[in-house]
Formats: C-alpha cells, sequence, structure tokens
C-alpha cells in the first residue's frame, strides 16, 4: 500500500504543518504518511485526512502490486 498524501498536499500547495494544524491530527502521524513511512493505517486519521481534502481513500491510498512478475 502507498499512500498519495505528499502528492495531494503538493498539489494544493499545502505544507505538513498547515494541514496538521487545519486537521488536528498529529504532525508526527502525517510525516510519516508524507513520507509513505506509515506501517499502519488509523481508520479515523484516513477519514479525516480524505475528509479534509475532498479525495476517496481510493486517491489517498493505493494498491501496490506486490506479485513478483513471473520467470
Amino acid at each position: 500500500m502507498k499512500s498519495n498524501l505528499k502528492k495531494l498536499l503538493d498539489d494544493r500547495g499545502i505544507s505538513i504543518r498547515r494541514f496538521s494544524e487545519d486537521t488536528g491530527l498529529q504532525f508526527e502521524t502525517l510525516r510519516r504518511m508524507y513520507n509513505d513511512d506509515t506501517k499502519q493505517y488509523n481508520k479515523l486519521m484516513i477519514a479525516k485526512v480524505c475528509e479534509e481534502l475532498e479525495v476517496e481513500i481510493s486517491e489517498l491510498l493505493v494498491l501496490e502490486n506486490t506479485k513478483a512478475p513471473p520467470k
């Protein structure tokens, strides 16, 4: 799973710090998501981010192909 938070915020010209202040979500949690370092996603946080950015979950989190190509 890959986070698109960096692209979504960058496209809107919003810093992580400002987004944290606007949403009330912890800066460090958003920073990890922005840098795609999050190991587990909290469903309430995901809902808040999607609501604030007016995006669907599928725009925020993308399932990457984890299967190895056939040999």
